[in-house]
């Protein structure tokens, strides 16, 4: 076994990689990187399932890539599998740079064929110089640990056996073993960071400190356990703080010693970013503020903040014609039952409401719906009418609490505020000779 395919075969090993047995898709380019990440996973016996894409972005030298990624396929045996995509299509559907539209174009159609061929993993040829260059773009974007540790070696699906390899020593690899590679005339160009870096910067910087990419790269290994131990700490103090959809804002700033940095990997993922964390941090104490990322939007409920999907949050337009005297489908469950008056003994549940049974006599039909800005109520007990939004007010609900609040209505008229208040319309009362009981499940 040559020495390059060892340090590959220890680290698969030392950082529970892969696993022999079961297939792997190899993301393959036919730059030096990913010819010599194939070469050595199939010297290594390991099943190869080799993918390319064609970004049509540097004309026929894009054909060329994909003829000699062919040749490469047919001389090892291996399954092969490629695309073509229309980058300048999709940069203007989704408003993304060139850069990040065949990121997600990529590795989108990787994870596909992975699943189509049952694949265990999707492996990347990003090796030791593409860790310190994203280290070294971490750090100048503002960066925390996470950033600064740079690429993981294992990331859901995504493998990377090469990471602690320079890129010298893949080519030396190649060269000893003649094995064919092409060269993207791009990666030359310095029209983007990471080529301003790799092209110049880091160039400039190791003829001043010779052999600093070796201890960079050290460093880099010292960071990423570092990761692992602050990504567990983190997680163990999410528990404390994070309980369902809610986080206790006011909670975690009194106790917790770094309580920005903590909410930044809460709500991080769901797509705040620093400035916005900030500012969410400022407003403890305020209610009703609301927070929007792409897909998640946060409400500030006092001391505590509301985490829910845009879908969920705006809800007003949910409506669903019913008819109690029939068994129904909705997206609460309602049970309906009928009891004699002389068994009555209510319960405390706000869950259950009671109504007269001529309610479903004079018009069954009804409609469930979630509430709106100006809907009125007559509460069971208490004279004349009131806002919605006072009585979720008293009771102290959050925004997304209200939004989530179902209304049953009957003829423009709300009888119960669903899990809350009913109404004293068709109220049980000594003249009533049966009982409609509405049990709604809103667990």
């Amino acid at each position: 076994m040559l020495q390059l395919e060892q340090i590959v075969s220890k680290n698969i090993q030392h950082h529970h990689l892969l696993d022999i047995e079961k297939p792997i898709v190899v993301a393959i380019s036919g730059g030096a990187d990913s010819i010599a990440l194939l070469y050595i996973l199939y010297s290594l016996g390991y099943n190869c399932i080799a993918a390319h894409c064609n970004f049509h972005l540097r004309g026929e030298e894009s054909n060329r890539d994909e003829k000699h990624v062919s040749n490469v396929i047919k001389r090892l045996g291996i399954v092969g599998e490629f695309t073509h995509f229309n980058v300048d299509a999709y940069t203007k559907e989704h408003h993304v740079s060139t850069e990040m539209a065949c990121r997600e174009l990529r590795y989108e159609w990787f994870e596909n064929i992975r699943q189509k061929h049952k694949a265990q993993a999707i492996a990347v040829a990003h090796h030791r110089d593409d860790d310190i260059e994203t280290m070294f773009l971490n750090l100048m974007r503002g960066s925390g640990i996470m950033g600064a540790a740079a690429m993981k070696w294992k990331n859901g699906y995504i493998v990377r056996p090469m990471l602690d390899i320079s890129r010298k020593d893949i080519e030396e690899y190649l060269h000893e073993q003649e094995i064919e590679y092409v060269v993207d005339s791009t990666n030359l160009e310095n029209d983007f960071k990471r080529n301003k870096l790799r092209n110049e910067v880091i160039p400039t910087f190791l003829q001043s400190f010779p052999n600093a990419d070796s201890m960079i790269a050290k460093s880099l290994g010292y960071l990423k356990d570092n990761r692992e131990i602050y990504q567990y700490a983190i997680a163990q103090a999410q528990k404390q703080y994070k309980i369902g959809n809610t986080i206790l804002l006011s909670k975690l700033i009194a106790e917790y010693p770094a309580p920005k940095a903590l909410l930044h990997e809460i709500l991080a993922p769901y797509g705040f970013n620093s400035n916005q964390i900030e500012d969410i941090i400022n407003c403890v104490g305020r209610s009703g503020l609301i927070f929007y990322s792409s897909k998640f939007v946060i409400t500030i409920n006092r001391e505590n903040i509301e985490l829910s999907e845009i879908n969920s949050f705006n809800r007003t337009n949910d409506e669903y014609k019913i008819d109690l005297s029939q068994a129904v489908t909705t997206p609460i469950n309602l049970d309906v039952s009928f009891i004699n008056p002389k068994e009555f003994a209510p319960s405390k549940s706000t869950n259950i409401a009671y109504f007269d049974a001529k309610i479903l006599e004079e018009n069954p039909r009804f409609i469930l719906r979630h509430w709106r800005e100006g809907d009125h109520m007559a509460p069971f007990g208490l004279n004349g009418t009131k806002k919605l939004s006072d009585i979720f007010s008293n009771a102290k609900l959050s925004l997304i609490e209200k939004n989530n609040i179902w209304i049953l209505e009957r003829d423009g008229i709300i009888i119960w505020a669903v899990g809350l208040r009913a109404s004293r319309h068709f109220a049980v009362t000594k003249a009533t000779q049966k009982i409609l009981v509405i049990k709604a499940d809103i667990s």
